[in-house]
């Protein structure tokens, strides 16, 4: 028979989806977004960086690319294990994409911002906060 060496291991891999900005400057956000995902990919998890391979083939300054760009982000974000907010700074995009998270149940993790933090920034201004009893 066929030796499928690692298959268990490859199922155990973590499916980590790397939240970060991408509009401003964006050829120095996919880059920070790829040495994201090495640092996770190092730590032995499936790391995934949509602005780094959806900006292969849409174009983000095109707003029905973007829009499709988005919503092909949160397929893929809700496939995921864990959510990775990268960097100090959450943009609307990323509010979005941390909403979807907290949402369908996925993991929100922060490496530079705690989760208060990050949980301030996405709800703190609306009234889902608030039900602090």
């Amino acid at each position: 028979g066929h030796e499928y060496g690692n298959v268990r291991g490859v199922f155990e891999m973590k499916l980590v989806y790397i939240c970060s900005p991408l509009r401003g400057e964006p050829e120095k956000n996919i880059a920070k977004a790829n040495e994201y995902a090495r640092e996770e990919a190092m730590k032995g998890n499936c790391a995934i960086a949509p602005h780094c391979v959806f900006t292969q083939f849409l174009n983000d300054e095109v707003p029905e690319e973007r829009s499709l760009g988005q919503e092909m982000g949160k397929a893929l974000l809700c496939r995921c294990d864990e959510l990775l907010v990268c960097g100090s700074i959450i943009s609307e995009g990323m509010r979005e994409e941390i909403k979807t998270a907290y949402e369908n149940g996925i993991a929100v993790l922060g490496r530079d911002l705690s989760i208060a933090d990050i949980e301030d920034a996405v709800f703190g201004e609306t009234e889902q906060c608030c039900e602090m009893v």
